[in-house]
């Protein structure tokens, strides 16, 4: 089963099953799931967690409980800018804002986070993506756009994260399923956490950089890839 036929697979039996939740449709986006807080609370009860001072995180609903109990919990937490468009594609939202809801929702991130390139951000502990899909070996599947394995890829770059660094995600449990083989560039996870229960998986090695020919003209829309990519970079 190919990415595409496997995300509407999931998509609709989210939907079919009624555990989708909003916005709906699923489709399309990282699914809302019933169990979201469930399964950030479990997560937030994982040692990986409680080593990590910063947090980035998806700004995506499912993983909305997440980025709450980041800053509740006294972390820093970073957003990237939807897509990388500006020079300063990250925000920073820190610990003592004065209303973890609001600073936390998609429009509160913008309004309550602090721009910040790369070079003002701390190393990160802890990423938490949104999938579509994940298998219990830690391959991910996202919704198809590849910007959370590119942000990796920018935050490697600049030395921000590693192999160390640790990758979750929050799933339904109907989004464990077995998934295609990974290409190079895509991040696989070490903890995929779901309401009912936690795997550790075996991930091995990340991404150890961008993939210049796989972004062709989507360079020219991203400011901070200018500064990252080497001269002899294919991006056609």
């Amino acid at each position: 089963m190919d990415k595409d036929t496997l995300r509407e697979r999931v998509w609709d039996e989210l939907e079919e099953s009624g555990e989708a939740r909003f916005p709906f449709p699923p489709h399309g986006r990282i699914p809302n799931f019933a169990g979201a807080s469930e399964a950030a609370e479990r997560l937030a009860a994982t040692d990986e967690w409680a080593a990590a001072t910063t947090v980035k995180a998806n700004p995506d609903a499912p993983q909305l409980p997440v980025r709450r109990a980041a800053l509740r919990a006294g972390k820093t937490l970073y957003v990237a800018v939807p897509r990388l468009r500006d020079e300063q594609c990250f925000r920073r939202i820190d610990p003592g804002v004065d209303d973890v809801d609001a600073a936390t929702t998609v429009s509160g991130i913008d309004e309550y986070g602090v721009p910040v390139g790369p070079e003002e951000m701390a190393p990160i502990d802890l990423i938490v993506s949104g999938s579509v899909a994940v298998d219990e070996d830690g391959a991910r599947v996202g919704k198809g756009e590849g910007y959370s394995d590119l942000e990796f890829a920018v935050l490697r770059g600049f030395d921000l994260v590693g192999d160390e660094t640790t990758t979750a995600t929050t799933v339904h449990e109907k989004q464990v399923v077995e998934t295609p083989d990974s290409a190079a560039h895509d991040v696989p996870m070490d903890l995929v956490v779901t309401p009912s229960r936690t795997v550790r998986t075996e991930a091995g090695a990340k991404p150890s950089g961008i993939d210049w020919a796989g972004l062709g003209e989507r360079t020219e829309e991203m400011p901070i890839l200018e500064r990252l990519r080497p001269d002899d970079a294919d991006g056609t």
